[in-house]
């Protein structure tokens, strides 16, 4: 690529490395100096859940010399589905330090660099500034449009991908050459329309499908193999099996990429999205409109008469459930609202809280007053009140 820091030409390989990429060497495509170029790329992947999982470690394994991976969470039980640069022994430790640890285990010969925070308008240049291109590894609407209109700003390329069940997308959105993400997308959709896969779910090899797939067309730039997925959109259905490629055109009036933007720089993307820029909505409600499960338990053992009403869907019941909770999915609530009593005492759950959350908003818009939304869900109803009940 064009905007590489170290020319291929400085680079040299030792014997140990012609060894050990030598699959690669023997492809006319590659050759020695591909392997040159791949070994000068910088590249950052902004995430090192589902989708950075493959995408760090095939990068790793291909010989991309520097690495740096952006993350500032946890390893958590629930990951390992398909979280697969982490594994059991190192669940609770960093994610960046995990993913790290697995990349030089893989390939001990890079530069690995590790960023352990929350990637936002205000240290986003300074993360990216010295890498070639960008991978988006992410799983939520702020950090998507912050990715795009970062790498239209500074130039780079954006390689984008995001799944949700059993289907996922993939394309590389590059403004110099082609549409970028909000020339596709130019605004985000409605808050609570679409779930999150903490929400909804995820097939977990749907990740590894699509990551791989962006590590991909991360090596067809660097090496300048290829047509690159620029201006094109793949659409993936792991039930079908079925790719479907849909072409894209760059937008005139786009509000960044155009001749004549309206953004200019770094926004508010949490506020322009109006969603958190992660999948946990820790104080999303007022203290006055939430209740924790021991509060809820005792008001319950004491005879006060509250309906609970769960918001989930009807397999998830299958999994747990909380005796004498009436159920109306958040999908439907709106259309069963007029059920409900305003004058009854209504506590609303879900599985951690973030759905059932939505709920209660819906019923305060209409004028309810007298409702909570259970803190934590019925997880935490697991975790502090019944631990007969499992925990997804």
């Amino acid at each position: 690529m064009s905007n590489q820091k170290t020319t291929s030409i400085d680079i040299e390989l030792s014997h140990e490395e012609i060894l050990r990429y030598s699959r690669h060497l023997l492809m006319p495509e590659v050759g020695l100096a591909g392997q040159k170029k791949l070994k000068a790329a910088s590249v950052l992947v902004v995430g090192t859940g589902g989708l950075g999982s493959p995408i760090e470690m095939y990068l790793a394994a291909a010989g991309v010399g520097r690495i740096g991976i952006v993350d500032y969470d946890e390893v958590d039980f629930t990951n390992l589905q398909r979280q697969i640069i982490h594994s059991t022994s190192t669940i609770g430790e960093r994610k960046v330090l995990s993913a790290r640890d697995r990349i030089l285990d893989i390939n001990p010969g890079i530069q690995v660099d590790v960023y352990d925070e929350p990637f936002t308008s205000e240290n986003a240049f300074r993360i990216a500034e010295s890498y070639d291109l960008i991978i988006d590894g992410t799983d939520n609407f702020p950090t998507r449009y912050l990715i795009n209109d970062l790498c239209v700003l500074t130039g780079k390329p954006n390689i984008y991908g995001s799944i949700f069940r059993f289907e996922g997308q993939l394309s590389v959105f590059w403004a110099e050459e082609g549409p970028c993400y909000r020339c596709l997308f130019p605004e985000p959709p409605p808050p609570g329309l679409i779930p999150s896969c903490a929400e909804g779910g995820v097939f977990g090899v749907v990740a590894g499908t699509i990551g791989t797939l962006q590590a991909t067309e991360a090596l067809k730039l660097i090496l300048g193999i290829g047509e690159p997925m620029i201006g094109k959109l793949l659409l993936f259905d792991a039930l079908t099996m079925n790719f479907e490629e849909v072409r894209l055109k760059k937008n005139s009036q786009c509000k960044i990429c155009s001749e004549e933007p309206e953004v200019t720089t770094l926004i508010d993307y949490e506020k322009f999205c109006g969603v958190p820029g992660h999948d946990r909505d820790h104080g999303r409600l007022p203290a006055e409109w939430e209740i924790g499960p021991i509060e809820l338990a005792e008001l319950m053992q004491e005879g006060k008469r509250i309906r609970l009403i769960d918001v989930r869907e009807p397999h998830e019941l299958e999994i747990s459930r909380l005796e004498g909770a009436e159920v109306i999915p958040l999908g439907m609530f709106a259309a069963h609202m007029h059920e409900l009593d305003s004058a009854e005492d209504i506590v609303l759950l879900c599985k951690s809280g973030t759905r059932s959350a939505r709920a209660l908003e819906v019923l305060a818009s209409a004028g309810f007053r007298k409702i909570r939304n259970l803190r934590g869900g019925i997880n935490a109803w697991a975790q502090q009140v019944d631990s007969s009940i499992p925990i997804y």
